[in-house]
């Protein structure tokens, strides 16, 4: 049968257990959360920085996309590595002292502790980062407008793409009385919707092109095939820049993920770690 450690007496019970107290020690847990979330703010803050100054809008200066998700992922396991070990380890260190409890119950109040102290830390940063989301809802306001600043340039370079399209040599006679342009436009839209332009709509403009212009069928159809072959381009990039940023949010979220049971597990450990020490000093 397995003994228990005792101070003084031989095989004294646990206190806690007599007196119906909790085992868990709350003034250590919350400090090793505040010290755990404080270093994680910092951490944070200062991999921000590195980031932003590591990148670069000209092209082959800064990090690459691809590098700059690795070193974010790397950054992110260091960062709950240091501050759940340093968390855990302060809980492990500063709890009260159990009397008369088998070694084995030790290490897993100890973990235990560690653990509890990592999740109290989460709790406290997701607070810190909603009121941060909430209090930024004017940011976000004016990132709409923006936006939509953006959407209205777009427009008008659309505009601009159709003005060139029927912009007239000055060979051909006379000119159709309606104009074109809105139609086009249509076109374009439905084109993006659909992902091709059908034929007849493809005929139609060729023969529009043709009359505004005066210049030959050939031509038109040259000029109506490299107008149709921008707008697909350009939806093609869009597409594609949002798959990118589809798959950069999942290795995020994926990373995020695996750096939180990084954190989970240190803690865990750096509080047995504490609190063995302060069992062998105290």
């Amino acid at each position: 049968m397995e003994q228990i450690i005792t101070a003084g007496a031989a095989a004294t019970a646990d206190p806690s257990l007599v007196h119906g107290k909790s085992a868990a020690s709350w003034p250590s847990i919350i400090a090793g959360a505040f010290a755990a979330a404080s270093a994680t703010l910092i951490l944070v803050t200062l991999g921000s920085g590195i980031g932003l100054a590591s990148i670069s809008p000209w092209h082959n200066h800064g990090l690459t996309v691809t590098t700059f998700a690795i070193s974010g992922a790397i950054w992110l396991i260091l960062t709950q590595w240091i501050s759940a070990g340093l968390g855990g380890y302060i809980a492990g260190r500063l709890r009260t002292r159990w009397v008369g409890t088998h070694t084995h119950e030790v290490f897993f109040r100890d973990t235990a502790h560690g653990f509890i102290t990592w999740a109290v830390a989460t709790v406290l940063l997701a607070v810190v980062l909603s009121s941060s989301l909430m209090s930024g809802a004017g940011t976000a306001g004016r990132a709409v407008a923006e936006v939509a600043a953006a959407g209205t340039q777009g427009t008008m370079q659309s505009a601009y793409s159709v003005d060139k399209l029927f912009r007239n040599t000055g060979s051909g006679g006379g000119t159709p009385s309606t104009d074109p342009r809105m139609e086009t436009e249509h076109i374009v839209a439905n084109a993006l919707v659909d992902g091709n332009i059908p034929d007849a709509d493809r005929a139609y403009l060729v023969d529009q092109v043709a009359a505004r212009t005066g210049i030959s069928k050939a031509d038109a159809q040259t000029r109506v095939d490299g107008f149709i072959a921008t707008v697909m381009q350009a939806q093609a990039k869009l597409k594609a820049d949002a798959d990118a940023a589809r798959k950069a949010a999942a290795r995020t979220s994926i990373f995020l993920a695996l750096s939180m049971l990084v954190g989970a597990f240190i803690a865990s450990v750096a509080a047995a770690l504490g609190g063995r020490l302060r069992d062998e000093h105290i």
